[in-house]
């Protein structure tokens, strides 16, 4: 095979033992990966390329570049490299951008102007509520959501700009072709039908350990900012967060209770000095987005796949912070009426207490 184009790119992609630090050592030298190729092995050996680099140069895997090749030629999925003028661009100035992104869906998409929004995996029911809301907000201004198609605030961060019906983007931290979790792949699904999903690892990679902070420098690179939305103190998020700040780009934090563990990693960064977060005008004057956030666009409702027991429902949407009947209301999906009786009958059991002009909160009275 003849390596040009995309093939020689993907042939540097997958050269084992080369990262991207080695990689752009050797783009440096050659200026592009046709011309490294074409130099061969005794080009490599004058440019002071190491025995283990020359090495895993020499051999290309062919059937495995043919394979990508052939599969990024298919209607809906693409391959683009660093030179690709689909390249997004703002990921083009952090300091170790992918050689190639796998994409599935509408690759044009990455050129939006992009917000990230990140967060716990296992949210509070308001950690829930801020997310979505947040992401219909922005959505409907003109910003593109981009986050990790990962359990909790990654999700209700795509299912946010999806009802907006504004595309939103996922990054993955595995293939484009393995979505993780399982559990998502109707959410990845719809993703692509309007957006896109995209990832730096090979077809068919699966999980590791390593692969989901590495991708955030990517949900960080594609985007203006970082929301953080619930995150522990020690929360992978926050790992985004400082990504982003490595790179220049805003960051952005939404505070929750004091009694709130999942928003001690939102308050540390306040405190180091995150913009704060309240609301889309909050992220909008900080980036100077033209266009301020319609009234109408604030909390909307929430869906509940499990709706076998309203009660059940009711109580997954309370948690320490107080929220009103008309806010259970939208986070539930549940009449005003099914929710007063089940609120009556879970203060009750004891499980949830009111607070004077705030609403419901999970726990006994301390009245």
């Amino acid at each position: 095979m003849v390596y040009q184009g995309l093939s020689a790119w993907l042939a540097l992609h997958h050269a084992s033992g080369i990262g991207l630090a080695t990689a752009a050592q050797l783009l440096h030298h050659f200026h592009h990966p046709d011309r490294l190729f074409a130099a061969g092995p005794d080009g490599w050996r004058e440019a002071g390329i190491g025995s283990t680099a020359r090495a895993a140069l020499t051999s290309p895997d062919d059937a495995l570049i043919e394979r990508e090749l052939a599969w990024g030629s298919r209607p809906g999925q693409g391959i683009i490299s660093r030179d690709d003028p689909r390249y997004p661009r703002l990921l083009a100035q952090i300091p170790d951008p992918p050689l190639v992104l796998y994409v599935v869906g509408d690759p044009s998409v990455l050129a939006r102007p992009q917000v990230a929004m990140v967060g716990s995996r296992n949210p509070t029911p308001t950690g829930l509520d801020q997310a979505f809301s947040l992401s219909f907000s922005l959505s409907g201004i003109g910003l593109t959501i981009t986050s990790g198609l990962a359990l909790g605030i990654d999700a209700q961060s795509h299912r946010g700009a999806l009802r907006a019906g504004v595309a939103t983007i996922a990054v993955m931290g595995t293939g484009v072709d393995r979505v993780y979790p399982s559990a998502h792949q109707g959410l990845a699904a719809e993703i692509a039908d309007s957006g896109a999903l995209v990832s730096e690892y090979p077809l068919g990679a699966g999980p590791t350990r390593a692969s989901f902070p590495r991708r955030n420098r990517i949900i960080s690179g594609l985007s203006l900012g970082t929301v953080v939305v619930e995150a522990a103190a020690r929360s992978g998020s926050l790992i985004s967060a400082r990504m982003a700040l490595e790179q220049g780009r805003e960051v952005f934090a939404m505070p929750g209770a004091v009694t709130n563990l999942m928003a001690r990693g939102c308050h540390a960064l306040l405190r180091e000095g995150a913009c704060l977060v309240e609301g889309a005008e909050d992220v909008v004057r900080e980036l100077f987005w033209p266009v301020l956030p319609d009234e109408t666009l604030g909390p909307v409702s929430l869906s509940d796949d499990d709706r076998a027991s309203s009660a059940t429902a009711l109580l997954r949407c309370i948690d320490s912070e107080p929220v009103s009947v008309d806010g259970l209301v939208r986070r539930s999906g549940l009449g005003v009426a099914e929710v007063n009786a089940q609120l009556l009958q879970l203060e009750l059991d004891g499980v949830v207490s009111p607070v004077a002009g705030r609403g419901y909160r999970r726990g006994k009275s301390t009245r």
